[in-house]
Formats: C-alpha cells, structure tokens, sequence
C-alpha cells in the first residue's frame, strides 16, 4: 500500500474528458512493473475511458490524435475498440483496439494480439441520394434555381406561403451536390470525431451533411463555443447544407454571428485558455414566409398583415447577412392539379452529372487559387471572369435601372450567370444568362427596391 502521484504536465495546458482514464492507468501499472513499455510500444499513444469493471468505453478525438501521429517515429495508438473505425482511416498510423485494460496489459507484456474490428464499406455513389428531386410534385422553377445554386456554390433564400414545399426541397439538395472527395471527407470525419458523433467502428463519412438546428438555438450552439470550445452546427454543416428554415424567427444575433463563416469558411472562438478554429464552409440554404401570416402575394389565402407589419418582418433579416445570399427566389403555393399529379421532374442523378460537370469546369479555371468555385469570386475575380457580351451588358444596365435593384445585386447577378453559363457549356456570359440571374434577386425586385 502507498500513495501514487500522477502528474499531468505541462500545467498549462487545459486537460477535460475522460480520454487520460486509460493512459494513467497504464503508467501506473507501467511504473508497478506490472507491465513493460519496451520494444514495439515505445513511444506508443493511449486513448480510452476506463470503467469500474476495466472495461475500454470509447472516447472522442481519436482521428484528429491519429492524423497527428502520423509524424511520429512509431506512429502507434492504442484505443478502445468502439473508436478503431475513426482511427483506421489513418492508413499511416498502426491503431490496436483493445476491449479492457486487460488486453492492453497482456498486449504490453507480448501474451496478446488484438484483431481487428471490421469497417463498414464506403457507401456507393447512389447511396449518397437519400431523399430525391423527383419526388417533389410541381416547383420546376425553384428546381432549376436549387440546381444552379448546388453548381456554383451559392447561398439561397426561398420565400413562399407554407406547405410550398421549401423545407422539402431542402433536403433534397445534399443528393445533388458532387460527391466528396477523400480530403473534404477527412475533414469532416475530423469534426463529427471531436464532437463524439462517429459511432461504432463505421468507415469514413462520404455523405454530405445537412443540418437544421432550430430557431431557438443559441449562438454558442450554432456557431460553437462552450468553456472548452467544440464545434457547433456550422462546423458540423461543413462541405454540406445548413439549412435556416424560418429565417425571420432566429434571433437577430445569432444571424449575425454567421457573418463570419459565411465570409471567410472558419470559425474562430477564443477563450482565456486559448483560441481555437474549426472548419465552416457550407452551403446556407435558408426559408421564410413572405410575411408573418403566411399568406403575402398568395392567390388562395388572404394576407391579414399591414404593410407596416411585412416591412418590419422582413427587416429582422439585416442587410450584410442578405448581402451574403446569392439567390432569393419566390415559391407560389403548389395548385390542385400539380398535388394530385404524379411527379414527373428529373431524377437527383441526372441533376448532380450537370452540377458535377459545372464544377469541374470551376475547378480548372480556378487552379491554383484559394476558391473553387464561382460564389466565392471577390469583386476582382468577378470582373475578370464575368465578361458579359454587348447584349447582356445593356439589359444588365436596364435591370438595374427598371427594377431598382440594389448595388449589391450586381456582382451576385454576375456569379450567378457565370455558374449558368457554365452549366450551358458557355464560356461568355450572354444575355440569357444574365436575364435569367435578374429572376434570382427576388428581394432585391419586389421587397428591398
């Protein structure tokens, strides 16, 4: 019997989290001679919460543990065996699951080899579409606009009465983007692993994210925080949708806390411990109702708000968050016949070979800089890659003009008839392209002139 002192050096550095159960523990036995830390485990990592029983419970931050080792010089990690999943993906780095302390001292001493869990197959490319475009009845326009906002990456706003379908629609935009690629999979596997949402020894996540936090959510809870910071839901969106639906009912600064994200694709949170980032870059794909009843512009349904009472409605939406969605596009309410019909639109597939294609093109043009694709142009890019032809310059000057369409309209008007041409196959921007981007400032046209 006698006192053991276990010592977390250095002192600085904040220690949270259940992760040092399994470490201490084998320093304890390591130092009892109990075990032996020679050989092939110098050097090796350990990660786990232990159990009264001794039993190995999983922990979170395993991937972003391994894709540090990868630099050691025994790259080896020892873990619980729910996490080998997130840990293997790390092909450079050796994880040995382990199901009890037990077997991490029998492993130590030479009597125990670990096997190795069986990972989960990557899910085909078809098992990305959970939820498809073909099933959505009537909308063709507000289709074709979720299309273009899926090819070049823009941010969008749709406005109509409820049950137009907007949240639907939604949901089915994740299955239309392109496929992720390994580096933007790792990323976001790296999240979801320090959050504690990988769970049992599933593969790398390959499905493009779509989150849709509730209109109550606080500030810390969408944009991450807490006394030891952890990603929040824009983190938890990255390389996928995040969905706003009911825009106007959000608190006016949790919206505004978006702005940082939004313009840059990090999120920054400093602490007095120290300051951390986490990845941010999404499509925000955002909803609300033309006025607080519902019903404003609706043929079917009479609108019992004032004027005054739709212009204070709208203006809970601030003008620099505004400035940062490319496309606002109204939705009327779907009529008898297109609801009683069957639907007859194209199939998710079909629609993401168009956005693929559209983004490779984006890709190429844009090598060697810092965006890939046409949303993320600033004012320079903008005007060097946006050469509009004779024709579509002089409706462009009448659209401004006639419609009194703000200034901030412009170059989201010029990004949005670059990635239609694009999709045309059209390396100049011509005057349908453009007339047809002027349909997407819907704000800009009818509410905001």
């Amino acid at each position: 019997m006698g006192k053991i002192t276990v010592n977390l050096a250095p002192a600085d550095i904040r220690k949270e989290g259940p992760v040092f159960d399994l470490p201490i523990a084998v320093g304890i036995l390591a130092a009892t001679g109990v075990v032996r830390l020679d050989g092939d485990m110098t050097g090796a990592v350990y990660m786990g919460e232990l159990s009264l029983d001794g039993k190995l419970r999983p922990v979170t931050g395993v991937m972003p543990t391994a894709l540090d080792l990868r630099s050691a010089e025994h790259p080896l990690l020892v873990i619980p065996w729910d996490n080998y999943g997130e840990a293997a993906i790390v092909e450079e780095v050796e994880a040995l699951p382990c199901r009890s302390l037990h077997e991490v001292a029998a492993m130590a001493n030479g009597h125990f080899l670990p096997e190795k869990p069986v990972i989960a197959a990557e899910s085909s490319e078809d098992a990305l579409i959970d939820e498809d475009l073909s099933d959505v009845k009537g909308q063709d326009a507000a289709k074709r606009a979720l299309e273009i906002a899926a090819a070049g990456g823009h941010n969008i706003l749709m406005i109509g009465p409820p049950g137009s379908g907007k949240t639907m629609l939604a949901k089915r935009i994740p299955g239309i983007l392109p496929p992720m690629s390994q580096s933007e999979a790792l990323e976001v596997t790296r999240i979801y692993s320090v959050r504690g949402l990988l769970t049992g020894n599933s593969s790398i996540i390959t499905k493009r994210s779509f989150r849709s936090p509730h209109h109550t959510i606080s500030n810390v809870a969408l944009i991450g925080g807490g006394s030891y910071p952890m990603p929040g839901e824009v983190s938890l969106a990255h390389n996928g949708v995040l969905f706003l639906d009911e825009l106007p009912e959000f608190k006016r600064d949790v919206l505004e806390v978006l702005r940082q994200p939004l313009e840059e694709g990090t999120v920054t949170i400093g602490r007095v411990a120290g300051t951390i980032s986490y990845s941010a870059q999404f499509l925000m794909v955002a909803a609300m109702n033309p006025c607080k009843c519902g019903h404003h512009g609706d043929s079917s349904h009479s609108c019992t708000c004032t004027p005054a009472q739709i212009s204070q409605y709208l203006g809970r939406i601030s003008g620099p968050l505004l400035d940062r969605i490319d496309m606002h596009i109204e939705m009327p309410r779907i009529t008898e016949e297109q609801l009683m019909g069957r639907p007859d639109g194209e199939p998710s597939r079909i629609i993401r070979e168009r956005v693929c294609r559209s983004r490779a093109l984006q890709q190429e043009r844009y090598n060697g800089r810092k965006f890939h694709c046409n949303a993320k142009m600033d004012s320079r890019n903008v005007r060097k890659y946006c050469q509009v032809d004779k024709e579509g310059s002089v409706l462009l000057s009448r659209a401004m003009k006639t419609l009194g369409l703000s200034a901030r309209a412009y170059d989201r008007i010029l990004k949005v008839a670059r990635t239609i041409a694009d999709l045309d196959g059209k390396p100049a921007l011509e005057a349908v392209h453009i007339a047809e981007a002027v349909q997407y400032r819907a704000l800009d046209r009818r509410y905001w002139a």
